[in-house]
């Protein structure tokens, strides 16, 4: 091989290195979130990178093994084009030759080092970290093609590691973690608003990402803070009801002033309404404009009970106790308060 072949192999070597370095690290540093909608649209290059990312250990391993021969191969290549080429103008020095070939060795061997570390492994490294997403739609492809064509040595070599780390009872993760937990969400935006980065005054984000850590129980109005009414009760009791109260839903209850349903001020309007509405608004209200109440558990999480209330199209529900007793009652106005702050009545701001 001649010198110069040399000198061309070590280029080849080293974009092969940086090809595999920035691929490991690409994959591993993309978030699902920003490669599913490519891929949803129908980019192949995206549904590539998905496949990557879910088979992470077995890219990682083909990485490994691509960077492992690169490595290897590059100084055994380059150093003897290399040393050859700066032996003539050593030689002029009058060393003798074992000197001339030490100083040779040293000289090929930092600047194959330099060249190796920084464009072979630094450049590479940076840049997918820089722009993992781009990065892994690049890279993840022929990646992928890499791993397939080695597909036996490199699994063998995949299933060898993860029965190693499984002796130190780890189990390996096939997977890219490409998701936060709601501990880092809230880290991320607790740090972010102290550097300034995110302006959060209405504390709408620190909200929502408390609003999932919450249950029912601990939003629910208890049975003794709660204005009710009986089924017994009249149109014009619940007008008064609201003059007084500002309230425009209302508990109702039963002998035993258990919850059994709520009624809505524009129930009554409507019976305000009617051409005889003078004897209608003095007697009780019909069960049918008694709307009834979906029942949650104390320890249901909020989103969950918000899904519920919302499927079955109720402003209000039932909270129970693990021995089904219903001891509080769960208003939709303050679920939503937790996600946005405070919301104030209609019919209390006419007031």
């Amino acid at each position: 091989m001649s010198d110069w072949a040399g000198i061309g192999w070590l280029v080849v070597l080293l974009i092969g290195n940086a090809f595999f370095v920035g691929a490991e690290f690409a994959v591993i540093s993309a978030r699902r979130s920003q490669i599913e909608p490519l891929a949803e649209r129908g980019s192949r290059a995206a549904k590539t990178a998905l496949y990557a990312m879910e088979h992470a250990t077995l890219m990682l391993a083909t990485s490994q093994l691509g960077i492992t021969i690169c490595s290897l191969l590059i100084l055994n290549v380059s150093e003897p084009a290399i040393h050859h080429l700066l032996a003539a103008p050593l030689g002029l020095t009058g060393w003798g030759e074992v000197a001339v070939d030490a100083t040779a060795f040293i000289v090929t061997l930092l600047l194959v080092s330099y060249l190796h570390v920084v464009f072979g492994e630094m450049v590479p490294k940076n840049l997918a970290f820089s722009v993992p997403d781009r990065a892994v739609l690049m890279l993840a492809p022929p990646l992928v093609a890499v791993s397939k064509l080695f597909h036996p040595v490199i699994a063998s070599l995949n299933w060898l590691a993860n029965h190693v780390v499984r002796l130190f009872r780890v189990e390996p993760k096939n997977e890219a973690a490409s998701t936060f937990t709601l501990e880092e969400v809230a880290t991320i935006v607790n740090q972010s608003r102290m550097e300034g980065v995110l302006d959060d005054a209405s504390g709408a984000v620190a909200a929502a990402v408390e609003f999932t850590d919450k249950k029912a129980k601990d939003v629910a109005v208890p049975l003794a803070q709660l204005v009710t009414l009986t089924k017994s009760t009249t149109p014009d009791e619940i007008e008064r009801a609201v003059a007084k109260h500002g309230f425009s839903r209302y508990v109702i209850v039963d002998q035993q002033d258990v919850p059994i349903g709520y009624v809505h001020l524009k129930d009554v309007l409507r019976a305000a309404e009617n051409p005889d509405a003078a004897p209608d608004v003095a007697r009780p209200i019909p069960n049918k404009r008694i709307h009834a109440m979906v029942p949650v558990m104390e320890t249901t999480d909020l989103e969950d009970a918000l899904a519920v209330m919302r499927q079955n199209g109720r402003h209000l529900a039932q909270v129970r106790d693990l021995q089904g007793r219903i001891t509080a009652v769960l208003f939709l106005e303050d679920i939503i308060e937790e996600l946005i702050g405070e919301v104030q009545d209609a019919t209390s701001r006419r007031r």
